[in-house]
């Protein structure tokens, strides 16, 4: 069995995954703040919730539950016919499925050794004492 918090070259890749992961949906949810208010209710919601989705991935902060509900919004997306903003860079379902995919991957893998959750719920050295009948 490995660790969800792996270090050196593992944790990089990991780290690179979360980044690339968390960039695309706060830079998507920023176009959709910028050109809500052409819209419904629905895409500020959505701005709202890419956004922060993608910054919990990018600092590594509840990691598996932000990929997962990054993961079924963009899941979600690619067969949704929301309006999609000027500056949409899921306009073509292609990237917007490459994120979900990135997404239940980084649910599958943990956050790695380089983020938020490993210094909250990382590794710990469990010390069992001897017994004292023996």
């Amino acid at each position: 069995m490995f660790s969800t918090f792996p270090g050196s070259w593992p944790g990089a890749g990991l780290l690179l995954l979360r980044v690339a992961c968390g960039a695309l949906l706060t830079i998507q949810g920023a176009c959709y703040l910028l050109h809500w208010s052409n819209f419904r209710l629905t895409a500020y919601w959505l701005a709202l919730l890419a956004g922060t989705c993608g910054t919990l991935l990018l600092i590594g902060y509840l990691t598996r539950f932000a990929a997962f509900v990054a993961a079924l919004g963009c899941g979600s997306g690619v067969f949704s016919w929301f309006p999609v903003p000027g500056l949409d860079l899921f306009a073509a379902k292609l990237p917007c499925l490459l994120v979900a995919v990135m997404a239940t991957a980084l649910i599958c893998l943990g956050p790695g050794a380089f983020s938020i959750d490993s210094r909250l719920f990382g590794r710990r050295e469990l010390i069992i004492p001897a017994n004292p009948r023996a």
